[in-house]
């Protein structure tokens, strides 16, 4: 089942060169899903009480152009797959023509929170997102090629304003620490994460960025070396 949401880039959304930000388009993406679980009856507040979530393991986003201040917009997604404990999931961001600004597939994992290990959701839950034909778009892998060196860069705290409604950071956040590693003219058109360890309030997140030919891969780990998130971006050719 498709869920739509239709929109306008706000201006507290753009960046220097008035178009919305990478994390913007993250966001849009979370808040239909997000949508379209509280429409459905399955919203956040219903997990909470079952003791249940859906936790976000790995992000494939493409952006082909970022839409301008202003522009109006559609977001849509629907669930392709559910298998076991793993639910898949596409996500579009469209211009007032219906084409494709933004691409993204994506997988998730049930959890049972209480007892911290994934489960199966019912087949209630699962029959209410029902399954679409996955979108037309390059598929990657899902495990990131971790580089061979990579340099350290200044460590940080987690903040009040990195955590979410499961009292971790939140998936966008991830995304934004490791974009303050990479040049801010870096023009990005792929993102791919994998989601291993979350971070909470009071973790020292260490950043650690390789530069290769076509790609720049951010480890966010842990002071032993544990790594919470690897960000892949691949930059625009000009």
């Amino acid at each position: 089942m498709k869920y739509t949401i239709d929109a306008r880039v706000r201006y507290s959304e753009i960046d220097h060169r008035g178009t919305l930000t990478l994390p913007g388009i993250i966001n849009y993406f979370q808040d239909c899903s997000t949508f379209q679980s509280e429409d459905i009856g399955y919203g956040v507040m219903r997990l909470k009480e079952r003791k249940k979530a859906w936790v976000l393991s790995y992000w494939q986003i493409i952006v082909d152009r970022y839409p301008k201040m202003g522009e109006r917009i559609c977001v849509g997604t629907f669930a392709t797959s559910f298998k076991r404990i793993i639910g898949e999931r596409n996500f579009f961001l469209d211009d007032e023509a219906g084409n494709h600004l933004a691409r993204a597939a994506s997988v998730w994992v049930y959890m049972d929170v209480e007892r911290g290990r994934p489960t199966r959701p019912g087949d209630d839950e699962m029959n209410a997102y029902g399954r679409e034909e996955p979108l037309d778009m390059p598929y990657e892998d899902r495990k990131i090629a971790l580089p061979t060196e990579c340099r350290p860069c200044e460590p940080f705290a987690v903040k009040r304003c990195h955590i979410d409604t499961n009292e971790h950071v939140n998936n966008c956040q991830y995304v934004q620490m490791a974009m303050e590693e990479i040049p801010t003219e870096s023009i990005i058109r792929q993102v791919r994460v994998e989601y291993k360890k979350s971070a909470v309030l009071g973790d020292i997140v260490h950043p650690f960025i390789a530069e290769e030919d076509e790609r720049t891969v951010v480890e966010l780990r842990d002071g032993e070396g544990n790594v919470y998130a690897v960000v892949e971006f691949q930059m625009a050719s000009e």
